[in-house]
Order: structure tokens, then sequence, then C-alpha cells
């Protein structure tokens, strides 16, 4: 019996790639921080003799996406009190 399509190890690592994409498209960090879940949830499912419920499988990929996200908001964010300003206009 084939395997259900949420434990395809490849499928998680091309989603993470289009959130990747995504992410150049509407930059925010939101999306790269789902892209790092998804990869990582692909490559745990490419383990063999892995293969959680769902449920479970949902979980790991939130955990996993949530810590990516601030990971990356306390490594690539301004020091705190500091906000970006502009010297000039860029139409000028």
């Amino acid at each position: 019996m084939a395997d259900p399509f949420w434990l395809t190890w490849w499928l998680w690592l091309a989603a993470a790639l289009v959130l990747g994409i995504l992410e150049v498209a509407l930059p925010g960090f939101i999306f790269l921080g789902f892209a790092v879940g998804a990869a990582i949830t692909g490559i745990f499912l490419a383990i063999p003799g892995i293969a959680p419920s769902l449920p479970v499988l949902l979980l790991i990929f939130a955990v996993l996406s949530l810590v990516a996200w601030l990971v990356l908001r306390r490594v690539f964010a301004l020091p705190h009190g500091q906000v970006k300003t502009f010297d000039h206009d860029i139409n000028e």
C-alpha cells in the first residue's frame, strides 16, 4: 500500500521551494519561516522508517516553522530601539 501524500518527503521540499520563492515576492520572514519548517520536515520524512500521523506531522511542521521564524527575526531584525530612516527620496 502506498504512503499518503503528506508522507512524501519530496513534496515537503517542493513546498519549501515554493514558499522560499514566495518570500522573495513578499518579504517579511513569514514565508521563509514556513519554508524552513517545510524543508526540515521533508528531511525528517526522508529518514527511513518514520511515518507519523497527519496531526503529529502538522504539529512538527508548525513547531519547526515557529522556531525558524523566531530565529530569523532575532538574526535579521534591527537592534532594539532603531528604526529605518531614509536620507533621500528615490524619485529625486
